[in-house]
């Protein structure tokens, strides 16, 4: 497939911006990352209803989950981002002596984001912030899944941007293809495990860097010991937020025997407090994003126990926040991601043999563990692997800005956040500067008798 010629044009000019150094500046920056602050504060109810049109996402999730959080992340940026591109001093080599030796945070150059269409306002801007705090051009490509909030963040950036520095290109799959085919510098994907693979071959073969935020089956584990009111509604939240279209949404539940059938009870309590006993009816609760998404869910049910709720309405995309029982590693629901309002229930006898099953599956995005006892939290943080993790809490994770957040294995390559994203955009370029003066002959032939100097050097390092 070759690119059109548009979107090669495009790039081209985003390379002659970037080569006129404009973006470098800390001033360009700061003023670049406040000009969408301003942007996105004023825009605040047209992205509440593009996400209500596109999903049916309530206000207050909006705003908690893709404005609060990207102005947070801004507040954040224009905070620490004085000291972030200063050149940080490392110390210099015995070998090198006399010499002062630095690391420069340096821009890579023309960037491209791929955003998700769960979160697609924040999952899109919150990438692109670190390329503008590192002093890069970008191109975004926001979901075509979600219509109304691409159509939205494309406009809000053509009003406050020029072109040649940041803009967005709207599509489908083969635009998508069609930007991997270009040159750029950086490349920042969000999405499904399939289509990283597609997009980590594609960086591959022109070596471009790129960071993957992928997903998986985030696990959730409740011990004996667990405080269960709590673990209801933070899980209930964490689960049934979002419909359950989260990537680090708790995937399955994997809870002590002993105290299985009153978690479900208390659980199941939590679902009617928060939605109400018609949670079709709430306003609290969003929608499936589209047929393809609601059939695939619809057909795991098929395959499984339901504890409670169930019930679906296919004409507004509607499944009922629903627990699973009896539940086993080999039924249907537990062989993919689930991305939807579907919570399985498995149990175990302990704590050890619930690792080794986590252990023996890929390696998560998140995991999550409830429990009272310190020496239970330090087995699971110590014997397991995962992006992520909340001890007695679910997603919260990610909305610390002092924290990077990314995957590890299947589940992800790179880190953003905070500094991170500062870092995901940016070569950490080593300087060493030294002077002509004093010119010590020790490393210049003739060796002679330098080899036993050396190494009597060394000894006392």
């Amino acid at each position: 497939m070759t690119s059109p010629p548009h979107l090669e044009t495009l790039v081209q000019r985003q390379k002659a911006f970037f080569a006129s150094g404009q973006t470098r500046p800390l001033n360009f920056r700061v003023q670049m990352l406040r000009r969408l602050q301003e942007a996105i504060a004023r825009e605040e109810e047209a992205i509440m209803a593009a996400l209500a049109e596109d999903f049916g996402k309530p206000p207050f999730e909006t705003y908690a989950t893709e404005i609060a959080i990207l102005q947070s992340e801004i507040k954040f940026m224009l905070r620490h981002l004085p000291q972030w591109t200063k050149p940080r001093r490392v110390k210099s080599s015995f070998l090198n002596f006399p010499s002062s030796d630095a690391i420069y945070a340096e821009p890579y150059g023309v960037s491209l984001v791929i955003g998700a269409w769960n979160y697609p306002f924040q999952l899109t801007l919150s990438p692109m912030l670190g390329a503008l705090a590192a002093g890069c051009c970008a191109i975004l490509k926001p979901s075509e899944l979600t219509s109304a909030t691409s159509g939205l963040t494309a406009r809000l950036i053509q009003e406050h941007f020029p072109p040649e520095y940041l803009t967005v290109v709207q599509g489908g799959p083969q635009v998508s293809q069609a930007l991997l085919e270009l040159p750029f510098d950086k490349i920042f994907f969000t999405g499904s495990v399939p289509v990283g693979k597609i997009v980590a071959q594609a960086a591959a073969k022109q070596l471009i860097p790129v960071t993957l935020e992928l997903g998986g089956k985030s696990p959730c584990l409740i011990d004996e010991t667990a405080n269960l009111s709590v673990a209801a509604k933070r899980i209930v939240w964490g689960k049934f937020l979002n419909a359950g279209q989260t990537c680090v949404a708790p995937d399955y539940l994997l809870v002590q025997e002993s105290v299985a059938a009153p978690l479900l009870e208390k659980l199941t309590q939590t679902i009617t407090q928060f939605y109400g006993p018609l949670p079709a009816q709430s306003p609290d609760f969003a929608r499936i994003i589209n047929d393809r998404h609601f059939q695939r869910l619809s057909s795991l049910l098929d395959h499984a126990n339901v504890y409670t709720g169930g019930q679906t309405d296919a004409a507004s995309r509607y499944i009922a926040p629903t627990l699973l029982s009896n539940i086993t590693w080999e039924h249907p629901i537990m062989q993919e991601e689930i991305f939807g309002p579907l919570l399985p229930v498995l149990t175990y006898p302990s704590l050890p043999q619930a690792i080794q099953q986590i252990n023996a599956r890929p390696k998560p995005l998140a995991l999550y563990f409830f429990s009272e006892s310190k020496k239970a939290k330090e087995l699971v943080l110590h014997q397991t692997s995962c992006g992520g993790m909340c001890l007695n809490d679910t997603i919260s994770h990610l909305a610390n800005p002092h924290l990077p957040f990314g995957g590890v294995g299947t589940s992800g390559q790179g880190n953003y956040h905070g500094k991170a994203s500062f870092d995901a955009f940016s070569h950490q370029k080593s300087v060493l500067m030294k002077p002509a003066h004093p010119d010590l002959p020790l490393r210049y032939p003739p060796y002679g008798k330098k080899l036993n100097w050396i190494k009597k050097a060394f000894k006392w390092l």
